[in-house]
């Protein structure tokens, strides 16, 4: 097997050729922020969060998407990097409508969790209030887009694991919204096969068991395990 080796925040490190540079920093004990990765799923960069200094590039790399080059040498850890990745989570509460306080994911939310990873106490930007709808027509789940981050996580699940193809991103900008089959209310698309997969990926309260209330939403055992070992390690210090 083809290896690369390249320097990740100062620490040498080997991987297989073809590997992205989150597996890499993985190897070498870094734990990079992440919200629209899911192992198993193909990456796509969506949050930003996992964005990486290259020696030698201009612009900063998602390093979900990019891949692990020999010799490259990488920064995760600068102080632009926690600057841009505070406010990327700022901006994720500003533009929906996040109330932990009435979650039913409150204590097991990504965002939530990854608020506290960054530091971030509070939003410096101002909050939209969008309006946007719940929609509950299906017998088992619903889906509050209220709390959606658009991290295509339930999207790439059913297309990917489930083959239902039930779920897409559509719009532009701040128009952009969930949608399932087409532009459907998401109990009349005959596709779905009601087996919950979307609802173990959402990283927030946006699609839940019906049955679910206040901080009641928990994951998959297997996904908890999963979410431990990325989200409740301490914050890193400054280098």
């Amino acid at each position: 097997m083809a290896v690369v080796t390249l320097q990740i925040d100062g620490q040498e490190v080997a991987v297989p050729a073809g590997s992205s540079l989150l597996v890499a920093s993985r190897a070498a004990g870094l734990e990079l922020p992440v919200l629209c990765h899911l192992d198993g799923l193909t990456p796509v960069g969506a949050c930003r969060l996992c964005l990486v200094a290259i020696e030698g590039q201009g612009k900063l790399q998602p390093a979900c998407t990019s891949e692990a080059l020999e010799g490259q040498v990488v920064a995760t850890n600068t102080a632009e990097l926690r600057e841009l990745r505070r406010m990327a989570v700022e901006l994720f509460f500003a533009e929906g409508n996040h109330i932990c306080a009435y979650c039913v994911a409150s204590g097991a939310c990504e965002l939530q969790a990854m608020a506290v990873t960054v530091g971030m106490d509070h939003s410096r930007f101002p909050y939209q209030y969008p309006l946007r709808p719940v929609d509950a027509s299906h017998p088992l789940f619903s889906l509050d887009a209220n709390r959606c981050i658009l991290c295509s996580r339930c999207v790439r699940v059913c297309a990917e694991l489930e083959g239902a193809h039930v779920w897409a991103i559509a719009g532009r900008g701040r128009h952009c919204r969930l949608v399932a089959g087409l532009d459907q209310p998401w109990g009349e698309v005959d596709a779905c096969t009601s087996c919950g997969q979307c609802v173990e990926a959402c990283p927030t309260g946006a699609l839940v068991h019906k049955d679910d209330s206040t901080a009641e939403k928990h994951p998959h055992p297997a996904r908890a395990l999963q979410l431990r070992r990325v989200h409740d390690l301490p914050p890193r210090p400054d280098p």
